[in-house]
């Protein structure tokens, strides 16, 4: 049985309920805007930071193998370019190969003769590495005109780089030598994110991202590198230098 100051308590409690106003529409409004986030919004910031926190952790993203992740960005470009602004970084955005990659604010970083910014690695590859990027570069390049821009799966057999590889490499003495520095090299530039390991029919995939790390300009500053190198060889004070180590041997 209810005693008397029961009783009070709840009388107190139902009349503060009854007289106590309805908010009206305008005090709703200036509620705070922690207080009218939905669940689904958090998740959608969830879903930004996640394919942000992707796309720094491999440079790129691309939609046939992170469909999810790659919408996600596609759909939310200016808060991911939030996101790497204080960076110094950006997006590259290649919605027609299905590819999202990271590229670094020319306007931010400073024009400096060596690579300056602190989280991006610069990829040096080899003479031999980047023979071999531009000779992949081409047969992608002939995949698109023949099968159209953005064709996925560009495969080649390695038995088809094989014989390019020798007009500049020259030949090494025997063929299981050559096939072993072509996978060697093949393994090296799968680690830069170029091509994808040899199947069972021994065929690679060269991925698109290999337009843009290999562009016009960076195969004309190798064209320039290596006709450089040529001059050097054949230059006059190159020859006497040769024909005075002769006359002292």
């Amino acid at each position: 049985m209810a005693g008397f100051f029961d009783k009070m308590i709840s009388r107190g409690v139902s009349a503060n309920a009854s007289s106590e106003p309805e908010p009206s529409g305008e005090e709703i409004a200036d509620a705070p805007v922690e207080e009218t986030v939905t669940s689904s919004e958090l998740r959608t910031l969830k879903k930004i930071r996640e394919a942000a926190q992707e796309l720094l952790k491999y440079g790129l993203l691309e939609e046939s193998s992170k469909p999810n992740l790659y919408r996600v960005v596609l759909t939310h470009p200016e808060e991911v370019s939030c996101i790497l602004e204080p960076l110094d970084l950006d997006i590259g955005i290649d919605e027609i190969r299905g590819l999202l990659y990271v590229k670094v604010r020319l306007d931010e970083t400073p024009d400096q003769d060596e690579w300056s910014h602190p989280l991006v690695r610069r990829q040096r590859l080899t003479l031999e590495q980047s023979l071999l990027v531009a000779i992949l570069r081409q047969h992608f390049v002939a995949w698109e005109q023949e099968s159209g821009t953005g064709a996925s799966q560009a495969q080649i057999p390695i038995d088809d780089l094989l014989p390019q590889l020798q007009i500049y490499l020259g030949d090494p003495g025997s063929e299981s030598k050559e096939r072993t520095r072509l996978l060697t090299l093949l393994d090296q530039l799968k680690g830069h994110g170029l091509v994808t390991s040899p199947d069972a029919h021994e065929r690679i995939v060269i991925r698109p991202i290999i337009v843009h790390l290999a562009d016009p300009t960076n195969l004309q500053a190798l064209l320039v590198w290596l006709r450089e190198q040529i001059d050097q060889q054949t230059s006059p004070h190159h020859s006497s230098e040769k024909d005075s180590n002769e006359e002292e041997i």
